[in-house]
């Protein structure tokens, strides 16, 4: 088997075995996995970004980012704003919970993944490998 294949394989592997050990943790927190991704997607400190941007992040359509919106803004976690550079659109912003919920989401989802047993030099290796595959994959 072409190790391409592997690798990307056992890309997969990691992100399913993640998904599935989060999924009921999320729960207790009242999330789906796309309420999460979308709250994983918010940087809190950075400057809103817009809608667009946070659906290209997470590789999804405008309606879909909408629906996730939607939810977390119920929810208090984020807030929907005139987007600074376009005020025709909207920008997401988290609230102090969202961010203490992101914080959670993050503690979750690193302590569940099968990453956490790696030791931080073989971390180090691994992430310096994705980002050159990342940057690669711009070209």
């Amino acid at each position: 088997m072409d190790e391409r294949v592997a690798a990307i394989e056992a890309i997969h592997e990691v992100f399913m075995r993640t998904e599935a050990a989060i999924t009921g943790p999320l729960a207790e927190l009242g999330l789906t996995t796309a309420t999460a991704q979308a709250l994983w997607a918010l940087s809190p400190g950075e400057a809103p970004p817009s809608m667009k941007t946070v659906a290209a992040r997470l590789h999804c359509n405008a309606p879909n980012l909408s629906f996730v919106a939607g939810q977390l803004a119920s929810r208090g976690l984020v807030e929907r704003v005139p987007d600074p550079s376009d005020g025709r659109s909207r920008a997401l912003v988290l609230t102090e919970q969202g961010e203490q919920v992101r914080e959670q989401v993050m503690r979750i989802t690193v302590g569940n993944s099968p990453l956490s047993g790696l030791t931080p030099e073989d971390v180090a290796t691994l992430l310096s490998i994705v980002n050159r595959a990342l940057t690669a994959g711009d070209r």
